[in-house]
C-alpha cells in the first residue's frame, strides 16, 4: 500500500496564479506525483496542451474541478463538456458543486431534488467517458448561491440511485468538519463505496469578507485533519489526498513556496 506522502496531490487552486508549466516543474522537483486541476486554468492554457504536458511529465491528474451549478440554463451542455475535458486530461473524477437556488426561488428542497435529477441525466455520458461524478457538499453558508448540498449525508442520498462506480461523493474537510454526523456518514460512504475524492483544507477564523477565500493550509486552522484521514481510510478509501486551498494571502506567495508549505503542513497534520 502506498504511503500517505505518496498519496499527496497538489490541487492547482492552492497556487492559483502559478502557470501550469511551472507547477509541473515544481511538482516534479519536489517529488510530488499527482495534481488536481481546474477547468478555467486548464482551458486558458489549452486543454490538449495541458493533457499532453501531464502525460509527458508523468504527473497523474487526480480530479478535475468543476462541474455542477445545475441552476444555470446551460447546465446540461456545460457538464457534458466538463466530463469530456476530464476524460481528455485523464482525470478519473469530475467534482460537482451543485449550485445554489435559482433566481427568485426560496425552495431549497426543489433545488436539491433538481440536482439529483440532473446528475441522473449525466450518468450515461459519464459512464461512456469513464469519468466518475463526485458530488461535493459545501458548508451551509454557501447554500443560497453555490451549493444546496450541505452535508455528506445529503450528497450520499443524491448518489444512492446511481451506480457507485459512476457517482460518488467528495469528502472535503473544510466543508464538513462541523457536522456531528460526519463520522457516521464517512463510514456509510465507505460501506456504499462512494468516496470518490478526499480533499483537505483547514478552517481558520476570522473568515475574510465574502468567505469564499477562507480556506487555510494544513495546520493553520482548527480541523482535526489527521482524524479525517484516518476515518476515510477506515472506510476503505486508499486514493489520492488533495490539498485544495483558496486564500488570497497564500496565492500572493511564489508557487514553489506555496507547494513547499502545503507539503510540510500536510506531512505534519495529515500524515
Amino acid at each position: 500500500m502506498s504511503t500517505v506522502r505518496e498519496r499527496f496531490s497538489f490541487n492547482q487552486a492552492t497556487a492559483k496564479y502559478w502557470p501550469i508549466p511551472e507547477l509541473v516543474d515544481g511538482c516534479l522537483s519536489t517529488g510530488v506525483t499527482q495534481v488536481g486541476l481546474w477547468r478555467e486554468e486548464t482551458l486558458a492554457h489549452g486543454l490538449e496542451k495541458t493533457a499532453t504536458l501531464m502525460r509527458d511529465s508523468g504527473l497523474a491528474v487526480t480530479s478535475l474541478c468543476r462541474g455542477g451549478f445545475f441552476q444555470t440554463p446551460d447546465w446540461y451542455d456545460e457538464n457534458r463538456r466538463a466530463i469530456d475535458e476530464a476524460a481528455t486530461l485523464g482525470a478519473p473524477v469530475l467534482v460537482l458543486v451543485s449550485g445554489g437556488l435559482p433566481d427568485g426561488s426560496r425552495d431549497v428542497d426543489a433545488a436539491r431534488a433538481h440536482v439529483g435529477e440532473a446528475i441522473g441525466e449525466l450518468v450515461p455520458h459519464a459512464r461512456a467517458a469513464g469519468v466518475r461524478l463526485a458530488i461535493e457538499p459545501l458548508h451551509p453558508m454557501y447554500c443560497s448561491d453555490r451549493c444546496v448540498v450541505s452535508s455528506l449525508g445529503q450528497a450520499l442520498d443524491l448518489a444512492a440511485p446511481h451506480p457507485a462506480e459512476t457517482v460518488g461523493v467528495v469528502v472535503d474537510t473544510y466543508h464538513i468538519w462541523w457536522d456531528d454526523q460526519v463520522w457516521a456518514q464517512i463510514d456509510r460512504a465507505g460501506r456504499e463505496e462512494r468516496i470518490a475524492c478526499f480533499q483537505v483544507a483547514d478552517w481558520a477564523t476570522p473568515l475574510p469578507e465574502g468567505v469564499l477565500l477562507g480556506r487555510a493550509l494544513p495546520g493553520d486552522g482548527c480541523v482535526e485533519l489527521r482524524r479525517f484521514r484516518e476515518a476515510v481510510e477506515a472506510a476503505g478509501y486508499r486514493g489520492p489526498i488533495e490539498v485544495e486551498v483558496f486564500n488570497a494571502e497564500v496565492w500572493a506567495r511564489p508557487g514553489q513556496e506555496i507547494l513547499d508549505r502545503t507539503l510540510s503542513g500536510y506531512l505534519a497534520h495529515v500524515d
